[in-house]
């Protein structure tokens, strides 16, 4: 005998609805996730077990509420899982993450990075790029120092054998999380994974740095980085959300040291603030390594924030040492090394 119309078994509730009713609940009813909910919710995510309607509806319930440390290590966690990297016979020094694009500067950090890098220190930086529009990526720039963005990791160990440096996109290693940072036009607004790919930090290296725009979110990264045991690593308000120290402008360093949490903050570099170009060139790039373009606003971004990176590293005691450091890298670096073949 058939069931009637109003006898019809429901349907089973899919997997992934507990989650968004934890996060949706109302007021009163809704929580954060646990770290372990928050990886089996981004396990699901990465194995396509969730339709878009839910994922839509996960990703901006949890961008209202904003992530807490433990949700964080929990989504990093699953993502490592998901792409898990044989480092082989390469060795990172310093994990450095690229995912918001420059509007008002130049991305200068990359010289900072690549200054690193001419001193021995294996630097692997990963990002995406084009999410937000008028922003200039970290990849777009790479052809005007000479350099091209590795593919596949593969061709990034190459790169960091052959140059210490390596520029890997996020859809090369983990497309999913690409993926669902390209629907930022789509639903107006960023997600978690804006957030959560800054702490991935593929290669596993001990030392990993990180910029955000929005300070609050700067302790939830120190936090989240303590739950993953992650020996050390450093986050700063970046300018314009990038792994940058702007020297116009006291600079928060929130880091973890086998697990001590520390704050430190680093001073402004000029006592007066520098008004931003009117265009941005990223000939200049080049330009201001070669020693053909001057800026002091420029070149304070570059020494400032490899400063920051090398105390972290644990190359110099003091902020004054590693800023000295970072100067006498600067005035010896190899002036022929990166050259604009845009010209």
């Amino acid at each position: 005998m058939s069931l009637t119309h109003h006898e019809q078994t429901p349907s089973p509730e899919h997997p992934f609805a507990p989650f968004i009713r934890i996060l949706g609940k109302g007021k009163k009813g809704s929580r954060p996730l646990t770290q372990d909910e928050a990886y089996q919710a981004m396990q699901l995510i990465l194995a396509e077990q969730v339709l878009p309607e839910q994922l839509g509806a996960f990703l901006m319930l949890m961008r209202i509420k904003e992530e807490t440390p433990e949700e964080l290590a929990g989504f990093v966690k699953a993502a490592q899982e998901s792409f898990h990297i044989d480092s082989g016979a390469i060795k990172v020094n310093l994990d450095w993450s690229s995912y918001a694009g420059k509007r008002r500067h130049l991305p200068w950090f990359l010289l900072s990075a690549l200054l690193l890098a001419e001193n021995g220190i294996v630097v692997f930086m990963h990002g995406s790029e084009g999410h937000t529009a008028g922003r200039i990526y970290t990849q777009d720039v790479l052809s005007y120092l000479g350099l091209t963005a590795a593919t596949s990791i593969d061709e990034a160990k190459q790169q960091l054998a052959a140059l210490n440096f390596s520029y890997l996109s996020l859809e090369h290693f983990c497309p999913k999380l690409h993926d669902i940072i390209e629907l930022r036009p789509i639903l107006g607004l960023r997600s978690p994974v804006h957030t959560l790919v800054r702490l991935l930090n593929p290669f596993n290296a001990d030392y990993s740095i990180q910029g955000i725009f929005h300070p609050g979110y700067r302790p939830v990264h120190q936090q989240a980085a303590a739950l993953l045991q992650q020996p050390h690593m450093a986050v700063l308000k970046g300018e314009g959300g990038e792994t940058e120290r702007n020297p116009d402008m006291e600079c928060l360093v929130q880091s973890v040291h086998n697990g001590e949490l520390v704050d430190e903050n680093w001073p402004a570099l000029f006592s007066h603030r520098h008004i931003k170009p009117e265009e941005l060139d990223p000939k200049q790039l080049a330009q201001l390594w070669n020693g053909e373009f001057e800026d002091d606003f420029a070149q304070a971004s570059v020494i400032g924030t490899a400063a920051i990176a090398l105390k972290l590293l644990g190359k110099a005691e003091t902020q004054e040492h590693a800023h000295e450091l970072a100067t006498a890298f600067w005035l010896s670096r190899d002036k022929l090394k990166y050259t604009d073949t845009q010209r």
